[in-house]
This record gives structure tokens, sequence and C-alpha cells, in this order.
């Protein structure tokens, strides 16, 4: 009973909007084939009714993205088996994604659990359905449920669209550096004009069309994510690790180049 949450890295990612609260985007999310948190579920040693959550993470249980789409997956299913399966056994997972570093390692956990949970206990739910129950704890889930190599990511990351490629080999770096992804995108919206938005619209219709490679040999870091300035304001020891051939992921802190590079 072993599933493996793959992280992702933005090649680009444009803001074309607002919806509420909430960011319309344009990007190119592409899966890391060697990068992954791993997740298990083991027997307890005995019945317990509280959901143990075993792994290294940064927040508590009630806090953690697999922990909140399990309390929606019972409320959707209705189903008893659910609660009585975690009654007898426990989460476990190994993390190798670094926290709060712009790869998703928190959705793809999330959505590794509902794929897991679906094989095991025979659910039978859509994978359309799943990646709706996931978009409500986090916006990057649905496209981690579909496990796309390459895809195309809109509205407020709830449109997936595989795109064909052959994806370079990319390297990421992660520093000791943690971005808050909420404060990334406050900053973000505090410095944006209605102009700004038009242009990236523009810009990112021509962007969706084009292969990764040829994405990443044409445009400079700061011209790809609209979040990266906004990260460097926040985050001025992220310039310590700035370069012209080095990518920035989501809301960072994860640099990446490819392979040549």
């Amino acid at each position: 009973m072993t599933e493996k949450a793959h992280a992702k890295v933005n090649i680009f990612l444009k803001i074309t909007g607002t919806r509420g609260n909430y960011h319309l985007i344009a990007s190119r999310f592409v899966t890391l084939p060697d990068l992954y948190d791993t997740l298990r579920f083991l027997p307890k040693e005995k019945p317990d009714p509280h959901f143990i959550l075993k792994g290294k993470f940064g927040c508590q249980t009630e806090q953690n993205s697999i922990y909140k789409v399990y309390r929606l997956l019972s409320e959707y299913t209705g189903n008893k088996k659910i609660e009585d399966f975690f009654h007898h056994h426990e989460v476990v997972v190994t993390k190798q994604i670094p926290e709060f570093a712009g790869l998703g390692g928190g959705s793809s956990d999330a959505a590794a659990f509902l794929r897991l949970c679906n094989r095991i206990l025979s659910l039978k739910i859509a994978t359309e359905t799943l990646a709706q129950i996931g978009a409500q704890i986090g916006a990057d889930v649905p496209f981690f449920i579909y496990r796309y190599p390459s895809a195309n990511v809109s509205g407020i990351g709830e449109i997936v669209t595989p795109f064909e490629e052959e994806i370079p080999k990319l390297k990421t770096f992660t520093p000791p550096v943690q971005c808050n992804t909420a404060a990334v995108y406050r900053q973000f919206r505090q410095n944006i004009s209605g102009q700004r938005l038009t242009e990236n619209e523009n810009l990112a219709k021509t962007l969706l069309q084009q292969k990764s490679s040829e994405i990443l040999q044409t445009y400079e870091p700061e011209t790809l994510n609209d979040l990266y300035p906004a990260a460097l304001a926040l985050y001025p020891k992220l310039k310590t690790y700035a370069a012209k051939d080095r990518f920035f992921s989501g809301s960072g802190s994860t640099f990446f180049t490819t392979g040549e590079a």
C-alpha cells in the first residue's frame, strides 16, 4: 500500500487576472520523475479512532493537506469504511520534497493520498471527481491527480490540459529559504496593474503553445515567473542564489536549470 507523490516545477507562471481572493494563472507544470515523497498505509498496533499521520512536516496534523483531504473524502463519500480503515491504519510519509519551495509537495501528497484511497478501498471515484475534491484544499492538487508528465494549467489551477512534448532534463536547487506562498501572492498583488495583467495574458497565449525546451532557451527567468520579483522583494537572501540560467518555480524558493546549464 504505497504511492509516490512527485514534485513539479513551473516552466512558466503568468498571472492573468483575479477571481475574488484567488489568482487566475496560465502555467506549464512539469513532473520531476526523480524527486518524490512516498506515502504508505501501515497497520496500527491497535485500533485507534484518531487519524495518525507520521512524517517530517512543518505543521500540525490538522493543518496538513493529507488530513484536510481525508476529511473531504470522508464527507464526499459518506462511506464509513474510510474512517474504519484509518481506525486500523496510519499514514506514513517519507519526505523528500522540500517544503515552502514551490515544488508542490503538500499538494502532491494530498493527491497521492486520494489516489491510494481510491485504489485500496475500491471507491471507484472518477479521476475528474478526485481532482474536484482535491482542488478544495489546493489549486495544484488537480495536476497531481492527473499525473501528466507535462500539462498546461489555467483557471485557479483546476483546468489541466496535457501537453505532449519531450521534457528537458531539469536540475533543481532549493536554497535554505522558505517562501510563504500566500505572502508572495500578496506582494505580487500590491504591485500589479490592469495593463500588466493584459500583457501577461497575451504572452501566456504564446507560451502555452511552445515546448518547454524552447521556452527556457528564449526567455529570462523574471519574464517567465510573475512571482519571482515578488519573492525576491520579500526574501532578499534569494538574490544570493539568482543567476541568468536559474529559473524560479512557483512561489519559490526552488531554482531549476536545464541539464545542459
